[in-house]
C-alpha cells in the first residue's frame, strides 16, 4: 500500500515543498496545531520507529539536522518542539514515520 506521504514525495499528490532533498522533503502540517506546523518526512518508507534498523540512525539525524534548520527559517527564535508520533496510541494517523516540528507560540504544555 502507498502512503499518502509516498504520493506527496512522488508528485502524485500535490503539496508545497518547503524543502527537499534526496532523504527527505518538507510540508506544512494540514490541520496545524501551531502557527508553524511542518511536517518533516523521510523519502525511505518506515512506518514508525518501531521499524528503525541501525542503517537509519544517519537518517534520522538528518532529520533532526532539517528540523533545526526549518525551525531556523520559519520560526521566530524562540524555541520550537518536535514531536514524533508511533503507533495508534500515540495518535499516529499516518503510517509513515514523520516529524512534526511546531513554533510560533508557546508550547509549555506539559504531558503526563
Amino acid at each position: 500500500m502507498t502512503t499518502l506521504f509516498e504520493k506527496i514525495s512522488q508528485r502524485e499528490l500535490p503539496a508545497e515543498f518547503l524543502y527537499e532533498d534526496d532523504r527527505c522533503f518538507v510540508i506544512r502540517d494540514i490541520v496545524p496545531l501551531a502557527p508553524v506546523h511542518l511536517l518533516i518526512i523521510p523519502r525511505k518508507a518506515l512506518v514508525n520507529l518501531y521499524e528503525i534498523e541501525d542503517e537509519d540512525v544517519l537518517l534520522l539525524g538528518h532529520l533532526l539536522k532539517i528540523s533545526k534548520k526549518m525551525a531556523e527559517m520559519f520560526g521566530d527564535g524562540n524555541g520550537f518542539r518536535i514531536v514524533i508520533n508511533s503507533g495508534k496510541l500515540a495518535g499516529q494517523i499516518v503510517p509513515h514515520l514523520h516529524l512534526h516540528l511546531l513554533t510560533g507560540k508557546s508550547l509549555s504544555q506539559r504531558f503526563s
